[in-house]
């Protein structure tokens, strides 16, 4: 009798992981930003073009948008708060594969609305099995 074995694939690599479809939550931040745990990001991803919806926690609605060179992002990023105030900033990121195949964002950005900077992180987020998507 043989056995076949099925070992995990290979992570992908940062440069060329698509982050079509992906959902991510925020990990960490600098003081002087509004994303948190309770914010999701859904990512969209055509060839070089990079854009994303996200809400939650200190924000109720922002939009993202930039382009992609190999392992790398830069966007513009603009949102509304739970103040009701708009905010609005420039964002690089460095796109990370975990050991679990997840991906990771790490991001230094600063506000153009405002004079702050600041990084961040945020990871992709998996349904559970059973869970529903509720956005």
């Amino acid at each position: 009798m043989t056995t076949t074995s099925h070992a995990p694939a290979a992570p992908a690599s940062p440069a060329t992981v698509s982050l079509d479809g992906k959902v991510f939550a925020g990990v960490s931040n600098s003081s002087t930003g509004q994303v948190g745990g309770a914010t999701r990001f859904r990512y969209r991803e055509d060839d070089d073009v990079v854009w994303a919806e996200y809400a939650g926690g200190e924000v109720v609605r922002g939009f993202l948008v930039g382009t992609r060179q190999g392992d790398h992002l830069h966007f513009r990023y603009t949102h509304l708060d739970a103040d009701r105030a708009t905010a609005n900033g420039v964002c690089d990121s460095r796109i990370v594969v975990l050991a679990d195949g997840r991906v990771r964002l790490e991001e230094s950005w600063a506000w153009e609305s405002r004079p702050e900077r600041g990084t961040s992180v945020v990871e992709e987020v998996r349904a559970l099995e059973g869970e529903q998507d509720a956005g």
